[in-house]
């Protein structure tokens, strides 16, 4: 992370593109972030590669959109208890750290207010009693920013006190850090991971096939080693995976390294990420293309996130309900 990419000038010289013409600003604490662990998987020389595309800056983000707002998912309203977001029936999720590997410009918690809310020292203490109070949460999922940004030993000391829940039967992590950092994988980590009392699910985040190298692989093959259950979700985003041999090779390269699709989100509106919109009936027309050409177990659940909602609305068994729902 020290060596990590800091400005569009640096990983543009990096990548050999120019950036003469390069006058878009980084807001604050979401500037550019890129390890170079990523930027090496960028095409040199093509300034649109897919996942350049997904952390450059744009002077787009600085325009107002309608439709585009600060709190896209309604993150803020379902705070149920300090670092706590309780949105859905028997699960809670933790907001461990506001702190990611990389910044990806299409971000829907860009603009959350990690500062007051993440778990540490009393808020961390309030967290753990609302989940001891509610014995109807069986699963609790550690998300942020990237919850492996964290070290091993404090990640030990949150489920150490977690394990005290008795109620609590599974744990879910979704980082992009085996991704964006595969050396995070370390035998630390793993020891960790080994030793929780509860099954554990990790989501990663890959978005396009190229996000793959043998890295990578072997991060995920220590994890499936580890007794790790392997999920993928991605986010449909225009210019980058809306086409459908990019979808197709994302599901079968995932799979090739242990990871099953999940989701498929459409974009959440956050402002300044109007630009990686797909359209909803190209969105149902792209999932009905990898119908035809996967196995249903390759096939991820085209979904929308919809504030005040029970759970994620599918967008093509339930399309007309989600029709209603948007926007």
């Amino acid at each position: 992370m020290r060596s990590a990419f800091r400005s569009p000038t640096a990983l543009l010289d990096f990548l050999g593109l120019d950036n003469r013409a390069l006058t878009t600003p980084t807001r604050g604490s979401f500037g550019l972030l890129v390890p170079e662990t990523f930027a090496r998987r960028m095409r040199p020389g093509d300034p649109q590669d897919p996942l350049l595309r997904q952390v450059l800056p744009d002077p787009d983000e600085i325009v107002s959109r309608p439709g585009f707002d600060r709190d896209p998912v309604g993150d803020l309203a379902s705070l149920s208890a300090p670092a706590i977001l309780h949105k859905y029936q028997g699960r809670a999720l933790l907001m461990l750290t506001g702190a990611c590997a990389v910044h990806c410009r299409y971000c829907f918690r860009q603009h959350f207010p990690y500062s007051g809310e993440t778990a540490s020292g009393e808020r961390w203490a309030a967290a753990c009693r609302y989940l001891a109070q509610d014995e109807s949460i069986d699963e609790v999922i550690f998300s942020g920013g990237d919850p492996l940004m964290l070290s091993t030993d404090r990640l030990a000391a949150i489920t150490a006190d977690l394990g005290a829940i008795g109620h609590i039967r599974r744990l879910r992590i979704h980082t992009r850090m085996p991704v964006i950092l595969p050396d995070r994988v370390n035998p630390s980590l793993l020891r960790w991971l080994d030793e929780l009392p509860w099954p554990v699910i990790l989501v990663i985040h890959a978005n396009h096939p190229a996000e793959f190298d043998r890295e990578v692989d072997t991060a995920l093959d220590r994890l499936k080693t580890a007794g790790v259950h392997l999920l993928n979700q991605a986010v449909l985003l225009r210019g980058i995976n809306d086409r459908p041999e990019t979808l197709k090779q994302l599901m079968e390269r995932g799979f090739t390294a242990g990871v099953l699709p999940y989701y498929l989100h459409q974009l959440d509106r956050v402002a300044g990420s109007a630009r990686f919109e797909v359209d909803q009936a190209q969105a149902r027309t792209l999932i009905e293309h990898l119908r035809a050409s996967l196995p249903g177990y390759l096939v991820p659940r085209l979904v929308v996130e919809q504030a005040g909602q029970p759970s994620k609305t599918p967008l093509v068994d339930h399309a007309a309900k989600a029709e209603m729902l948007l926007p």
